[in-house]
């Protein structure tokens, strides 16, 4: 049979066959996927090809094969930092929600993140929540930011997952495709989920007033079908997002502003940092490019996985 993974609990896969009937599954042996090291062989949005046993009057399936996927998103393992997670495959785009405060989410993690979904050929969109509590200098910084990202050919929307604003703008890009939501824990995204789909009933939980960030609600990935032809992947919360296997030449090429000035540079091999004639520290210093996206692009030029989590807003 074949099907598709719906939930990960570590051991046990939730599969849907294509017939729409859901199994209780585990992995035959062990996978080795050509080019991944990863801590998790198997991920939400996996099609995969099992046999079903019967133990104990019970229904099980034994996963046998997985497809090749069209994309991936992928993240440094918490704890195993040579390692990557795999949090979702196969998936049409991807929707980063954002909170200005409470808790804050920093133009650093904003740009790893979508650094990472160019690497993989997925499509981003960045959701500013909670415009319901925004004040007028935090809506400022949304405006700032969605300038910012939509000048580069990220789609932006302002929404609030309490009220409804701009909530059936979110279920017109869904629709029709397998979606996933991503961003810190606290951000909304469970609420969001709520809003868009009310009888999921997915758990959520307040703000940490004292760090001012959000309590995990949600522990493993999971895949929903929704009333109006879409599905959805809800993730854990991430707190940062390590990127993976970027070479330096490379990191540019997930720049999309950047790497549009790079053929432009004096040197093919320009790294944009020290090199004479380079378009992007000219577009740099006469305000073209913007001064957060480039300390961004240098941070993961340098590694530098361990500090940018505490950087401040610098969207000019």
């Amino acid at each position: 049979m074949t099907g598709i993974v719906y939930k990960s609990t570590g051991s046990w896969y939730s599969i849907k066959s294509l017939e729409g009937d859901f199994y209780e599954c585990r992995i035959k042996g062990k996978f080795r996927i050509q080019g991944i090291k990863s801590t998790n062989p198997l991920a939400v949005g996996d099609r995969v090809d099992f046999d079903l046993e019967t133990s104990n009057n019970t229904q099980t399936g034994v996963i046998t094969t997985i497809h090749p996927r069209t994309n991936y998103i992928v993240r440094k393992s918490v704890n195993l930092s040579k390692q990557t997670h795999i949090i979702a495959s196969n998936i049409d785009q991807v929707f980063l929600l954002i909170t200005i405060d409470s808790p804050p989410t920093f133009t650093s993690f904003i740009d790893r993140f979508l650094a990472t979904t160019e690497a993989y050929a997925i499509k981003a969109v960045l959701l500013f929540n909670k415009a319901d509590v925004n004040d007028e200098a935090t809506q400022n910084i949304v405006h700032e930011l969605s300038e910012l990202y939509e000048n580069i050919g990220y789609p932006c929307l302002s929404i609030s997952a309490l009220t409804g604003e701009n909530i059936e703008a979110v279920k017109t890009l869904m629709t029709g495709k397998s979606s996933m939501f991503a961003g810190h824990s606290g951000v909304g995204k469970s609420t969001l989920v709520n809003a868009i789909e009310p009888g999921l009933n997915i758990k959520t939980k307040e703000i940490s007033e004292q760090h001012k960030q959000g309590q995990h609600t949600t522990t493993f990935a999971e895949m929903f079908d929704l009333s109006f032809d879409a599905r959805i992947i809800d993730t854990p919360g991430i707190k940062g997002f390590g990127v993976v296997d970027m070479e330096p030449a490379e990191v540019d090429h997930y720049f999309p502003e950047l790497f549009a000035l790079k053929q432009s540079c004096k040197f093919h091999n320009c790294l944009h940092l020290h090199e004479p004639q380079c378009a992007v520290k000219l577009a740099l210093e006469n305000g073209e490019v913007s001064a957060s996206r480039y300390k961004s692009y240098t941070q993961i030029l340098e590694g530098d996985d361990e500090h940018y989590r505490t950087d401040n807003y610098e969207p000019k």
